[in-house]
Parts: C-alpha cells; sequence; structure tokens
C-alpha cells in the first residue's frame, strides 16, 4: 500500500448530502447543550453573591470550552452536518451575548468594549439572514472568527473575574485584557473577510438566477 493510500485511508470520509443532512449528532447534541447552558450561567451571574459570581463565570468558561470540542468532533468523526454548521456560530453568538449584556448589567465588563462586539454581531446577523432568505445562500464561518470568538470567550470572563474582586481578580484582569484586545482586532480581521465573502454570495446567486 502506497504512502498516499495510507493517507486516504486514515483521513475520514468526506460527508455526502445525506450525511450533511442529519440533525442526530454528537456535535449537534453538544451546541443544543450550550445554548441551554446559557440562562443558568446568567441566572447565577445575577446574583450579587461571590460564590453565584464564580459558578456563573465557571459554567461560562464551560459553555466556552465546549464550543472547540464539539467542532473537532464533528471533524474528527465525519458528524459536520448543515445544522451543526447553523447552531454551532448561533451557539457562539447567543453565548456571547448574552454573557456580554449580563456583565455590563452587573458592572463588571466595560459598555464600550460590549459594544464593539454586540454592534458588529448584530450587523452580521442582519446581513447573515438577508443573505439566507433572499438568496438562499449560507455563509460558512471562517477559521480566524473562529479565533477571535475563542479570545473573546476566554478573555471576557477573565476581565469579569477581576471586576469581581475572586481570586488573583488583579491577573486575572491583565489576563483577560491580553486575551480580549487581540480577539477584538481578528473580529473585525474576520468581519472583512465575511463582507468579502457576502459580496461573492450575493454575485454567484444572482448568476444562478440568470441561467
Amino acid at each position: 500500500m502506497s504512502a498516499g493510500d495510507q493517507e486516504r485511508k486514515a483521513a475520514p470520509a468526506e460527508p455526502g448530502q445525506g450525511d450533511l443532512d442529519r440533525i442526530a449528532t454528537v456535535p449537534n447534541l453538544l451546541s443544543a447543550i450550550r445554548i441551554l447552558l446559557i440562562p443558568v450561567f446568567v441566572w447565577l451571574l445575577l446574583h450579587h453573591t461571590k460564590g453565584m459570581e464564580m459558578a456563573g463565570l465557571l459554567l461560562l468558561g464551560g459553555v466556552v470550552a465546549t464550543d472547540w470540542i464539539d467542532g473537532q468532533v464533528a471533524r474528527r468523526t465525519g458528524q459536520v452536518s448543515n445544522l451543526g454548521k447553523l447552531l454551532d456560530p448561533i451557539a457562539d453568538r447567543v453565548a456571547l451575548a448574552a454573557a456580554l449584556i449580563t456583565l455590563v448589567v452587573r458592572h463588571a465588563f466595560p459598555l464600550w468594549a460590549a459594544l464593539l462586539i454586540l454592534v458588529r454581531d448584530g450587523l452580521l446577523l442582519i446581513a447573515g439572514a438577508v443573505l439566507l432568505i433572499r438568496w438562499r445562500v449560507r455563509i460558512d464561518v471562517r477559521r480566524v472568527g473562529k479565533a477571535a470568538t475563542f479570545g473573546l470567550m476566554w478573555g471576557i470572563p477573565r476581565v469579569a473575574w477581576g471586576s469581581f474582586g475572586l481570586w488573583l481578580h488583579r491577573a486575572a484582569t491583565v489576563a483577560g485584557w491580553l486575551c480580549f484586545v487581540p480577539g477584538v482586532v481578528l473580529y473585525y480581521v474576520a468581519t472583512a473577510f465575511y463582507v468579502v465573502d457576502f459580496a461573492r454570495a450575493i454575485r454567484g446567486a444572482r448568476a444562478r438566477t440568470r441561467i
């Protein structure tokens, strides 16, 4: 057996259309669990006691961790699906927005920094919805966007940890901003790529309608 044959044998098979239409997959279950846990960490963070705040931030960290896990499971097991491609970024955006709004309400995160994320996400959400409804086209998440989200979701809870005055709060604050700032930069780099993707998708959809 040649080296090329061995590589093809080791690599996961590309999913067919039937596989892409699957709903009951492990990654989709993980994404659904993440969405269901969002009101739980919001409820915990809204309580003005350190034990509850700590539990809320730790749960938020767990939601962040499963974002990486479900993507890895999907790719390594060949369980990539159309629903998963939609559910995963929705879970990211909803969790991030819920965390930011809750932490701003608790005065644990600055409003200006939260608006950098919320306004951008709102505009992309509207653009993506118009593209999906009008042109029946969905834009895939880029790796730079996932990297940006990862940085933000690790940075925001640490800044809040410091604001709540929890254990090692000063170090947590510094670490949080060191994650948040490059995360924001990557977030807007990803936005530029998505704008190009939107334009290409619209041109492609218009070309298909003329055929």
